[in-house]
């Protein structure tokens, strides 16, 4: 290993994925955390002053997207990059092609040490501009699309939650609900609940929709554990669940959630 650090560069527009990322590298050696940038401009002009050897890259950035950060700058230009992502598996062959990493969000402490242990070894092999190369290469070709649809299975079967420094991994298919907590989303499991941080919007694209439904911009359910449909005084909606709790339901839902119900 090169006793020069390894100089990072951290681009995610949130604010805690930017902490995660910089409290999982504090458990690396030989690394300073050169800057952070919360979006794509930010992250362009980090990159073209700070030099860094390695950049964190958000796919979903405000002002640029993550892959505009790097025609922008020029793939010949880049560091060594790892992509950062909701987005599934399926969708990124063309950063698999480019040999270039990726952590789906949410990632686990695992995925990420392997992710910068590869990382590593090719900054430390001098491999980051072949890399890039190919990485140029795929933005001005792309390949062709395949018409085949995305595999339907590819859906979160297990969702990692972090707490006090371990990570338990919770099967998708004991979660009940999940609620909205500011910047955090609360998985409702039995009578326990684990809170992570991530988007309830991810997780609603995440998560198989013949299993699971948004009720509302703060809740998703399992479809199996609805018990009622509930129409409140005033015209608000509601639902009850098989072990008693009550969560709204927005309006402009109704109707799609009766539709997966099999409500006439």
């Amino acid at each position: 290993m090169s006793d020069k650090p390894i100089r990072v560069l951290i681009a995610d527009d949130e604010a805690l994925a930017r902490d995660r990322i910089a409290d999982l590298l504090a458990h690396e050696a030989n690394v300073v955390i050169a800057g952070t940038a919360s979006t794509g401009p930010e992250a362009i002009e980090a990159i073209r002053t700070l030099n860094p050897d390695l950049v964190f890259l958000d796919v979903q950035m405000p002002g640029r997207t993550g892959l505009e950060v790097v025609d922008d700058v020029g793939a010949e230009k880049m560091p060594a990059t790892i992509f950062v992502t909701a987005f599934d598996k399926f969708a990124l062959n063309a950063f698999d092609r480019a040999a270039v990493d990726y952590l789906v969000k949410p990632f686990d402490d695992e995925r990420f040490a392997q992710a910068f242990r590869r990382a590593r070894k090719m900054i430390e092999l001098e491999q980051v501009q072949e890399v890039t190369q190919r990485l140029l290469s795929l933005l001005h070709n792309p390949p062709a699309e395949t018409p085949s649809p995305a595999p339907k299975h590819d859906y979160l079967e297990r969702i990692s939650v972090e707490s006090r420094g371990q990570v338990r991994v919770v099967p998708v298919d004991k979660v009940d609900y999940i609620t909205a907590d500011g910047p955090y989303a609360e998985l409702h499991v039995g009578d326990r609940v684990f809170a992570i941080r991530e988007r309830m919007q991810t997780l609603d694209e995440r998560l198989d929709p013949e299993v699971f439904f948004r009720i509302h911009r703060s809740a998703i359910v399992r479809l199996d554990r609805i018990d009622t449909l509930l129409r409140h005084p005033g015209g608000d909606y509601g639902v009850r669940l098989k072990n008693g709790t009550e969560l709204s339901l927005s309006r402009g839902r109704r109707e799609e959630l009766e539709q997966k119900l099999g409500i006439t």
